[in-house]
């Protein structure tokens, strides 16, 4: 009894040392207040990027071909190694591969859908988990400079936040040109509305 009373004592202390869990709200919940014209349009920005049909592509031929040339026993799409990068969040408290039994439990319907909100290399994906930043109180507490974004855990991404996906391990790795690439899928909010 006293194993398992200190068991449980050191595993509440690591979880209080640890402080909040990452929780991932999933796109849709960006979407509410990033989809209009007048805050930039990003969602639909967004949509239109390589990001936005990310988990797809591990179905195509030649992600099926990387996958067998590295010896991947499942498929891409059920691989973690491709997820990782190929959904928002894989890994980390984010998204998921789902088992039969998840899904037919009643009570799992909200994270399932949640869950659906992690495909693909979302908002969360590039910006951090937004549990702590979501909130219309907390975005506007950080344009007016109330609210410092990192406290929250809002990321502004840099060169670092996307080579950690297009680097040389990825199979299908060209030479990524940061400048360039950042062009392709720029969301940037109108003028005068950032601080």
């Amino acid at each position: 009894m006293i194993r398992f009373l200190t068991i449980g004592l050191v595993l509440a202390f690591s979880v209080l040392q640890a402080g909040d869990p990452v929780e991932y709200v999933g796109g849709n919940s960006c979407k509410m207040c990033h989809k209009s014209v007048e805050k930039g349009n990003m969602h639909a920005l967004w949509s239109e990027t390589a990001h936005a049909t990310a988990l797809a592509t591990l179905n195509s031929d030649n992600a099926l071909k990387y996958a067998k040339e590295r010896g991947l026993e499942t498929a891409p799409s059920e691989s973690g190694e491709c997820l990782v990068c190929h959904t928002t969040g894989y890994g980390q408290g984010g998204y998921e591969l789902l088992s039969a039994e998840f899904i037919a439990d009643e009570a799992n319907k909200r994270a399932v859908k949640k869950n659906k909100n992690l495909e693909n290399v979302t908002c969360e994906a590039c910006h951090g988990p937004g549990k702590g930043y979501k909130s219309k109180k907390t975005m506007t507490g950080i344009f007016d400079g109330t609210i410092e974004a990192d406290s929250v855990g809002l990321i502004t991404p840099t060169e670092e936040t996307c080579r950690g996906c297009h680097n040389e391990k990825s199979p299908g790795f060209k030479e990524f040109n940061y400048e360039e690439r950042l062009a392709t899928i720029a969301h940037p909010y109108p003028e005068g509305m950032r601080p």
